[in-house]
């Protein structure tokens, strides 16, 4: 992977299970999103565990989220060793939230320009960064 500037997209759980998940309901849309967008793809480590179990234990599924990351597909950003206070701040103010979408939310503060590729239509447009502001959300329609 290469060196971090300004990443461009994080994405959350939903759509990466659903591109190794091929009967998800959201995989074609998943795949279209992700082949459709050349700069690196940024997530949280605590999602890649998400995704990761939601894919099964060791899966072909799970093994395909690893190979794509080792290939630098998908960076995968710490976020608990600088960021626990805010996210714990973040799941005090939304009872829905948990720590994978709060981990999205301190990465968009993070890295305000950064759009978050999701498929929670219900929790994501709810949530803001910084106390009041939207987060920019490329969703299924």
């Amino acid at each position: 992977m290469k060196a971090l500037a300004q990443p461009s997209y994080l994405v959350d759980a939903g759509p990466l299970i659903a591109l190794f998940a091929r009967r998800d309901r959201w995989h074609g849309w998943a795949r279209d999103i992700f082949f459709s967008i050349t700069e690196p793809l940024w997530t949280g480590e605590l999602v890649v565990c998400e995704v990761a179990w939601n894919l099964g234990q060791n899966t072909a599924e799970a093994r395909e989220l690893l190979s794509f990351i080792h290939r630098g597909e998908l960076g995968a950003l710490p976020i608990l060793g600088q960021h626990a206070a805010r996210l714990g701040q973040l799941m005090a103010k939304y009872e829905r939230m948990d720590v994978c979408d709060g981990s999205l939310v301190v990465l968009s503060e993070q890295f305000p320009k950064a759009r978050i590729i999701t498929v929670d239509t219900r929790d994501f447009p709810v949530y803001r960064r910084f106390g009041r502001e939207p987060l920019p959300l490329i969703m299924p329609e």
